[in-house]
C-alpha cells in the first residue's frame, strides 16, 4: 500500500464506507436540550467525566449517585456511555453550562484548598472551539462538500469532542477561530506548508530527514537547506518577542529565507501539529506555541535529544514491524534552545512499508468516537464480539510483552494506535506511533539513560511507574473506550467483553489480577497548573481483574 490511492480503491470496492455518509458517531448532544449552546454538550460531557472520575466516590450506604469528595454532597447524573442529564446536586437540578462549570470549580477548590482563576476560561474556550468546529462542519454540509474519501484521514479528523476525560480538551489558547480554524483537523483542514530556506551551517537536527529533501529540496537556493514550517506556528511566532524571524534578525541578514508554499496539501490530523501528506505517504510533526490539553505543544529539546536513542532501541525489538518510526528531525540552529525547539520539524515514517497489503489503517480514537465508515457500524453482536477479541489480541500482548521482556513502555493510548482493517472492516494489524511518549524502565536501561549525564532529563521511569503508565494507556484510555463504543451499539455485550479479553491475556496474569489501575486526573492536573509530565492518577477498578470467564 502506498498513500491514499490504494486505501480509497479498497474502500470504494468493498463498501467499507460511503463518502456521502456524513454520520459522525454517537449523538453526544442528544440528551442536552433546553438552553444549552452549541459546543456545550460535548464540553459538559468531558467535564462531568472528570468530576465523576476524580472528585467523587461511591456513597457509603450503597445508594445511587456519587459522593463529591470536596463538599460531601451527592451528585446524580443520567445513565449512558458518558454522564449526561439529568444532573443534580443533593436533589437540586444543575441547570446550564455555567452552573456546571461553577460546580466543578467549587468542588476542585474544596478538594485541593487552592484556587485557579484560569481553568474556567480554558473550559469556555474549549466550548467555543467545539462550537466553531460544529459550525464549520455544518457550513460544509450546507455547501454539499463531501467528507474526505480517505478512510484513514476521516478517522483522524473525527475527534470533534476531543479527549473525553479532560476538562478543556479543545482549548486553543483563547485565539479567535479565524486564527486556528484553517488548521483544525475536526473541520477537515488541508493546507499548504510554508517552506523556509536555512543557511546550511545553521541547519540543526539528527537522524534521517531525506524525505523532506526529496519533496522540496530543489526549492532551496545554493548554500541553503529546506525547512518546512507549519503556517499556524509561524503566525504564532510572529507575536513572540524573541522567536519571530524578524526578532531573530534571520530574515534581514539572510540566515533564514521564506521560499514559498508547497504545492502539496498537508492534511491536519488529530494531534493538530502533525500533518499527513497522502501522495508522499509522509507524516510531519511540528511545534505549536499554544496549549493543547495539558501542555504547550513544542517539540521540546528534552524529548528531541532522546529521539534517536529510543528509535534505535525500538528498532531492535521483536515488535519493530508494528512501530511507525520517528526517523529524524531538523531545525534552525544558532538561536538558542528556544529557537531550536520552535522551528523543529520531525519526520515520521509512512505506511507503505508497515501496513500489510489489503488493510486500511484507522486511528483507534476515531473508531472509538465515530465517523462515516467506522468498522464498528453495522456489525451484529457476534461480529462485534469477534472484532473486540481480534483487536485485543493484536493490541495488548505486544504492549505487555514490550514492558515485561524489554522494559519499554509504549504510550498506546487511542491517539497513538492505528488499527488496520480488511475489506470487511475486521482488524488485521495494529501499529504504534509517536515515540515522544515512550518510557524506559530504569532497571533495564540504566546505561542508556545515563548517556547524556545526570543533569539531563530522561525518559526513564521506575518499573512500578512504567507498569502504571502502560495500564493507564492500554486499559483505561484505549480498551475501555473501545469497549464503550461497542456496548453503546450492543448493550447485551457488556457482560462478555472483559471476560473474553481476560481469556486472551491469560499469560499476563500478573496484570490481570491487579485490583486497581490508574486513571489520569486531568481536571486536578489543570486545576493545580501542573506540567503534563507531572501527571497524577486515581485508582479505578481493573475490568480485567473483576471479569470472570
Amino acid at each position: 500500500m502506498n498513500g491514499d490511492a490504494a486505501r480509497n480503491a479498497d474502500a470504494a470496492s468493498n463498501g467499507v464506507a460511503d463518502p456521502a455518509d456524513r454520520r459522525d458517531g454517537p449523538d453526544t448532544a442528544g440528551a442536552w436540550s433546553g438552553g444549552w449552546r452549541p459546543g456545550e454538550a460535548e464540553t459538559a460531557t468531558a467535564l462531568l467525566n472528570c468530576l465523576v472520575r476524580e472528585l467523587t466516590e461511591p456513597r457509603a450506604d450503597g445508594a445511587s449517585g456519587h459522593r463529591l469528595t470536596g463538599t460531601g454532597r451527592t451528585l446524580t447524573v443520567g445513565a449512558g456511555r458518558w454522564p449526561q442529564p439529568p444532573l443534580a446536586v443533593d436533589g437540586v437540578a444543575v441547570r446550564g453550562f455555567e452552573a456546571l462549570v461553577a460546580l466543578a470549580e467549587e468542588e476542585a477548590r474544596a478538594r485541593t484548598g487552592v484556587d485557579n482563576p484560569t481553568l474556567g476560561a480554558e473550559i469556555r474556550d474549549s466550548r467555543d472551539v467545539v462550537a466553531a468546529v460544529l459550525g464549520a462542519r455544518q457550513a460544509a454540509a450546507a455547501r454539499d462538500e463531501k467528507p474526505v474519501d480517505d478512510l484513514y484521514l476521516r478517522s483522524e479528523q473525527a475527534l470533534v469532542a476531543g479527549h473525553r476525560y479532560h476538562p478543556a480538551p479543545k482549548t486553543r489558547g483563547g485565539g479567535a477561530p479565524e486564527s486556528w480554524l484553517p488548521y483544525a483537523a475536526e473541520a477537515g483542514a488541508r493546507y499548504p506548508l510554508t517552506l523556509l530556506g536555512v543557511r546550511e551551517d545553521l541547519l540543526g537536527g539528527e537522524g534521517t530527514t531525506g524525505a523532506i529533501d526529496a519533496l522540496w529540496g530543489d526549492a532551496a537556493p545554493s548554500g541553503y537547506r529546506v525547512l518546512p514550517a507549519h503556517p499556524w506556528q509561524l503566525a504564532l511566532l510572529r507575536d513572540h518577542p524573541t522567536l519571530a524571524p524578524d526578532a531573530l534578525g534571520a530574515l534581514g541578514d539572510g540566515r533564514l529565507r521564506v521560499l514559498g508554499r508547497t504545492e502539496e496539501l498537508a492534511y491536519a490530523t488529530s494531534s493538530l501539529r502533525t500533518v499527513y501528506l497522502p501522495d508522499a505517504d509522509l507524516s510531519l510533526k511540528f511545534s505549536l506555541e499554544v496549549r493543547v490539553t495539558n501542555d504547550v505543544r513544542r517539540l521540546w529539546l528534552r524529548d528531541l535529544r532522546w529521539l534517536a536513542p529510543v528509535d534505535e532501541l525500538l528498532a531492535s525489538l521483536p515488535i519493530a514491524a508494528q512501530l511507525l518510526a520517528d526517523q529524524g528531525y531538523r531545525t534552525l540552529a544558532g538561536q538558542g534552545e528556544h529557537g531550536w525547539e520552535a522551528y523543529a520539524v520531525l519526520q515520521r515514517e509512512g505506511f507503505a512499508h508497515r501496513v500489510r497489503p489489503g488493510l486500511t489503517p484507522l486511528l483507534a480514537a476515531g473508531v472509538s468516537e465515530g465517523f462515516a465508515g467506522n468498522p464498528l457500524d453495522g456489525l451484529t453482536a457476534d461480529q462485534a464480539l469477534a472484532w473486540w477479541c481480534r483487536y485485543v489480541e493484536l493490541l495488548a500482548p505486544p504492549a505487555l510483552d514490550a514492558l515485561r521482556d524489554h522494559g519499554v513502555v509504549l504510550e498506546c493510548h487511542l491517539q497513538n494506535v492505528l488499527v488496520a482493517v480488511d475489506a470487511q472492516g475486521r482488524p488485521g494489524q495494529v501499529l504504534f506511533r509517536d515515540h515522544e511518549g515512550v518510557k524506559l524502565t530504569t532497571d533495564r536501561h540504566a546505561a542508556l539513560l545515563a548517556r547524556f549525564g545526570p543533569e539531563v532529563p530522561t525518559p526513564g521511569v521506575s518499573p512500578a511507574k512504567g507498569r502504571d503508565r502502560l495500564l493507564y494507556c492500554l486499559v483505561v484510555n484505549n480498551l475501555s473506550e473501545v469497549a464503550g463504543a461497542i456496548t453503546a451499539r450492543h448493550p447485551a455485550l457488556a457482560e462478555d467483553l472483559w471476560p473474553a479479553a481476560r481469556r486472551l491475556l491469560a499469560r499476563h496474569a500478573d496484570l490481570l489480577d491487579v485490583p486497581h489501575i490508574p486513571g489520569k486526573t486531568n481536571l486536578l492536573l489543570r486545576w493545580l497548573d501542573a506540567d503534563g509530565g507531572d501527571s497524577t492518577y486515581t485508582p479505578l477498578p481493573n475490568p480485567l481483574s473483576t471479569a470472570r470467564s
